[in-house]
């Protein structure tokens, strides 16, 4: 079949390498690739070893996950496919061995360059090493791969957090790329430190500021790379595939949900009434995929353009901040999470005073007398601890939650259009017409199981302890 009608066909006998694979998004990338594309020769993913696991240990904990049940049962063999290379984004040139570089610049054909550091509260250096060094490392691999048809950047949509209105192209960086680069490998920690807030400018944070700078790192690696560079919003739990609500991080409204339903959480800075633009994992990795076919049955001289697509939600599905909350409560009242400390309520509010009275009466001294009488109890102290914890992530989440944008996504519905149909089921979603209610209550369950460990049967004790 032609390639360019077919989208696994497009991935038959192809090598992709992967960045990220471990991360959210890169392991239901690697999941979806080799579960509708299986015609794929092989995954190399980037892995580096962790807490005394060999990078082969933690390719085999990684497909022992629930995510990868299904494919086990409906095509297991494929699993053999996932190679795992070792290296590490955050070391200069990606600390890849010479032998697993030259078979990487010998047999892949796509890359997605997913790794990242989310963390908004991350120093410059840190930052810097990681999301835009990596890019750059990644550009220099990528142009030396003799059979490369795509490199796709995932980055965000809130690099643009300058900009009330984010369109579906590159934007200049008014920060030399190079130069803060050089800066952060030669200025120590303290100075950067001292420095960063003026250094960062109008960025609210050291994520945004290091991932616009890697766009531009991808821009003007384009003359010799066929680039394509894919901005998510929030990313959560999955809506369909392979199953409902799975998820493996605290990230955006599942740490609200979970940290409200438990009754830790009680007040939040932010606005209520702001638009919530969120995207379910599973469709976000769809449209990359697609884009990815798009991009790579194009030469690049024949389109040397960089294309661009912001996958968001608002113009498909139009939910506020106030809306989410609500259906969170009564996710939680039908479903409620294990070892309720309080009834679940939030309050949202960008009233500095109100905020900060409200945390001291309903997070730090509640959370002051449950430790005083663990202590007594023969318990570790714990909750001025997650107090803490959840004080400072809404202080990092504080200026997404107080602003709102609006993401042009009309590449991306373009995109949408030009799936073949027989591909269509596979590949197309439509988040436009679905229940976010139950999608919600979908996460709330996926959390409740696979962040938390609760089982989903035990709702009837936890709804006595939350009616005590």
């Amino acid at each position: 079949m032609d390639q360019t009608k077919s989208i696994p066909t497009f991935y038959v006998g192809r090598s992709v390498f992967i960045t990220g694979a471990t991360g959210f998004m890169g392991k239901v990338l690697v999941e979806k690739l080799l579960r509708s594309c299986p015609g794929v020769r092989e995954i190399f993913v980037l892995m580096r070893p962790k807490k005394g696991l060999s990078i082969d240990n933690r390719v085999r904990k990684l497909l022992s996950l629930p995510l990868f049940d299904r494919l086990k049962k409906e095509n297991p063999s494929v699993l053999d496919k996932v190679i795992p290379i070792e290296g590490d984004t955050t070391k200069e040139g990606l600390g890849i061995p010479d032998f697993e570089r030259k078979v990487l610049m010998e047999r892949v054909s796509v890359v997605f360059h997913v790794a990242a550091s989310v963390r908004f509260d991350d120093p410059l250096k840190t930052a810097v090493f990681m999301n835009t060094r990596s890019t750059r490392d990644m550009c220099i691999l990528a142009a030396q791969m003799k059979k490369l048809v795509i490199f796709m950047h995932v980055s965000t949509t809130y690099n643009q957090a300058d900009k009330p209105v984010v369109e579906e192209k590159l934007y200049p960086c008014e920060v030399d790329w190079k130069k803060t680069i050089k800066i952060v490998e030669t200025v120590n920690e303290e100075l950067l430190k001292t420095f960063t807030p003026k250094y960062l400018g109008s960025f609210p944070n050291t994520y945004t500021f290091t991932k616009r700078m890697a766009e531009q790192i991808v821009s003007d690696y384009s003359h010799v790379i066929p680039a394509v560079v894919f901005r998510p919003s929030i990313v959560i739990a999955t809506m369909d595939e392979p199953i409902p609500g799975w998820v493996d991080n605290f990230n955006g409204p599942t740490g609200l949900m979970v940290g409200g339903g438990k009754g830790v959480l009680r007040t939040v800075y932010g606005d209520p009434n702001l638009r919530a633009d969120f995207i379910p994992v599973d469709v976000a990795i769809k449209a990359m995929i697609i884009a990815s076919w798009k991009r790579g049955i194009r030469t690049i001289t024949k389109d040397p353009s960089v294309h661009v697509y912001n996958c968001s939600s608002a113009d498909m599905k139009n939910v506020s901040v106030e809306e989410i909350k609500r259906m969170a409560l009564v996710c939680a009242s039908k479903n409620p999470l294990a070892g309720i400390i309080w009834a679940p309520s939030i309050t949202y509010t960008t009233n500095n005073l109100y905020y900060f009275a409200s945390v001291l009466l309903f997070h730090l001294l509640p959370g002051l007398v449950l430790d005083f009488i663990l202590y007594l109890s023969g318990h570790k102290p714990m909750l001025v601890k997650l107090q803490r914890r959840v004080y400072i992530a809404n202080t990092a989440l504080s200026y997404f939650l107080t602003h709102e944008w609006e993401f042009k996504n009309s590449n991306l519905f373009g995109l949408l259009s030009e799936v073949p149909e027989a591909d269509a089921k596979n590949f197309l979603f439509d988040f436009a017409s679905i229940d976010v209610s139950y999608y919600f209550e979908n996460c709330l369950i996926g959390a409740k199981k696979y962040l938390l460990n609760e089982k989903t049967t035990d709702s009837l004790a936890a709804k006595r302890h939350l009616t005590r």
